[in-house]
């Protein structure tokens, strides 16, 4: 049995364990991430993130992160999850107005919007959306016909379909999109439907989790896709199932916004 100290964090609802790196099981972190993110037997969680903190005052970043999906698989970046790791550094006693976070992205720069005991409030630089060469729209063909999306890349790889309404069962649209063969690494999936030129309700379907209350790199895509689709202008305000987030558009860089709250901590015992 092996003791794995951790703190548990939410953005929005987009819930994370996170631990220190050198306090993990590094030979068996697939396994240990699905142990301790399953809801029944573990800690419960959308994914697990190692935190390795940098004191060089000479480096680039204060921290790096890695982060683990629920199904044991790594992924590159987490919004929400990066804040949460800005929360977990900030009650750590690295209180610094900006943070610099190494992902598996690149360098993100979180600033501190507001702070109060465990509950915390950061903006935080989302880089510049990217899409295929072949352009950002793409039609999908799946067993219930064809669908139009648009297919960005904000760090990790999101598939955005716009929706009169929810109305549907978009949790199974989404498990076939995500191992849908247009993407051999799989992929996110935002159902998004427009209230008006700044706001937007969307639901996630997220690559290795599946339905998730929030994503915040899932909010970058679909706020970019229906800019890119003349649907919204910045800034547009994300309605999530575990609440809003914000974003602008400024000088072709995406900008997050959003809460970041710790919840609890204490030791869960791996057995396998």
């Amino acid at each position: 049995m092996i003791r794995i100290p951790f703190t548990k964090a939410h953005g929005a609802g987009n819930d994370f364990v996170l631990t220190w790196a050198n306090e993990a099981p590094l030979e068996r972190l697939a396994e240990a991430a699905r142990a301790i993110c399953d809801r029944h037997a573990g800690v419960g969680a959308d994914g697990w993130i190692l935190v390795r903190a940098h004191s060089d005052s000479a480096a680039e970043f204060d921290a790096s992160l890695r982060l683990f999906n629920a199904d044991g698989s790594e992924a590159e970046i987490s919004g929400n999850g990066t804040r949460c790791a800005a929360a977990f550094l900030h009650d750590s006693g690295l209180r610094k107005e900006a943070l610099r976070l190494l992902t598996g992205a690149g360098i993100k720069e979180i600033q501190l919007v507001s702070a109060a005991p465990l509950r915390y409030r950061f903006r935080m630089d989302m880089g510049r959306p990217r899409w295929p060469a072949g352009g950002w729209e793409l039609r999908l063909t799946l067993a219930e016909g064809e669908r139009e999306a648009v297919v960005l890349d904000v760090g990790n790889p999101q598939c955005a379909v716009f929706v009169e309404s929810f109305d549907f069962d978009w949790r199974k649209l989404g498990a076939d999109i995500e191992r849908h063969p247009a993407f051999p690494k799989r992929t996110n999936v935002s159902f998004v439907k427009r209230l008006d030129a700044h706001t937007l309700d969307v639901r996630f379907w997220e690559r290795g989790v599946g339905e998730t209350m929030s994503s915040g790199t899932g909010s970058v895509g679909a706020a970019a896709a229906a800019m890119l689709k003349g649907l919204v202008v910045s800034p547009v305000r994300v309605l999530t199932p575990g609440g809003p987030l914000e974003l602008t558009w400024e000088d072709e860089q995406i900008y997050l916004t959003g809460p970041a709250e710790i919840v609890a901590g204490g030791e869960f015992y791996f057995y396998r």
